[in-house]
């Protein structure tokens, strides 16, 4: 896994941890509430906090209230935030067939495949 997120940032300048955050409010339809996407993303509510920060101050999501009330957060993908995952989706593919996929037999991913269908969501990004 370090192998993967070490390539990843090497190779567009996002962090693996980043990649997911965006990857996760581009499967929510480009919005979360800040509990939902920490929660999806398995970091802390305050660790979130820190990375959505950063985030926004690179101009790839926006904070905002969820409620009239002001109660609750909402985090956003930006044009921009959509922009750079579509641009980073490849070299996170090509690192999970060098680190995961190669690995395993034809027979493994055969099998792989299979139990996959059963639990996968589309992941389309954009």
């Amino acid at each position: 896994m370090r192998q993967l997120e070490t390539q990843l940032e090497q190779q567009t300048g996002l962090a693996l941890a980043d990649y997911d955050v965006l990857a996760q409010l581009a499967i929510a339809d480009g919005e979360l509430r800040m509990t939902e996407l920490a929660n999806r993303a398995l970091i802390s509510r305050s660790g979130m906090t820190r990375r959505v920060a950063r985030l926004v101050d690179e101009g790839l999501v926006r904070r905002g209230d969820a409620t009239a009330d002001g109660r609750g957060v909402l985090v956003a993908l930006t044009d921009a935030g959509v922009a750079r995952l579509t641009e980073t989706v490849p070299a996170h593919a090509r690192g999970i067939a060098e680190y995961f996929v190669s690995r395993l037999e034809d027979e493994e991913l055969t099998v792989l495949e299979s139990a996959l269908d059963k639990v996968t969501v589309d992941c389309t990004f954009g």
